[in-house]
């Protein structure tokens, strides 16, 4: 398959796609190596494609998929100790986390897409974290973090908001 067929190819799996998909799972698919599919990628965002690196793979984003959904950024401070309840919370409630983003004093503001949408991607997320022996984002700004939260209606991010004020994450 030639490159331009496999770029095809890497959109369609991207669109048909609800999950992830990582770039060792489209190179198995396509037979070819990873480092080819990180190319693809590259060049496929260079004719502007909106292709979402994420800590599980590559997504697709499609506005009009997105258009139904209500989304909300919350303002949130723990230690690495919370992230998993907050997780849970939020996408027990029916919340969907896009993103965390962090003001760093020297380099500006930080985001890192994440979509988790469910308790299995939290634990996935939470056990990377330990299996890495690396720190949250968080930890850069004494605990302090955003992110977007999306679901499907309005009522939905009402009560994580309530939630996580209740437990004394929210801040103002």
């Amino acid at each position: 398959m030639d490159g331009d067929r496999r770029r095809i190819e890497i959109l369609r799996q991207l669109q048909n796609s609800e999950q992830a998909i990582s770039g060792t799972g489209l190179a198995e698919k396509l037979g070819v190596s990873r480092q080819v599919i990180v190319q693809d990628i590259a060049l496929l965002r260079a004719i502007n494609k909106n292709i979402l690196s994420t800590n599980k793979g590559y997504v697709l984003f499609q506005g009009n998929k997105q258009n139904s959904k209500w989304k909300r950024s919350f303002k949130v401070k723990h230690q690495e100790e919370g992230i998993l309840e907050e997780l849970f919370l939020v996408v027990d409630l029916g919340g969907r986390f896009l993103d965390v983003v962090v003001e760093h004093p020297i380099y500006g503001q930080i985001t890192v897409d994440l979509i988790i949408n469910n308790r299995k991607d939290a634990e996935k997320f939470v056990e990377q974290i330990k299996t890495n022996k690396t720190k949250p984002l968080n930890e850069l700004t004494g605990g302090v973090h955003y992110h977007t939260i999306e679901a499907d209606c309005e009522e939905v991010l009402n009560e994580i908001e309530r939630e996580l004020s209740q437990k004394g994450y929210l801040l103002s």
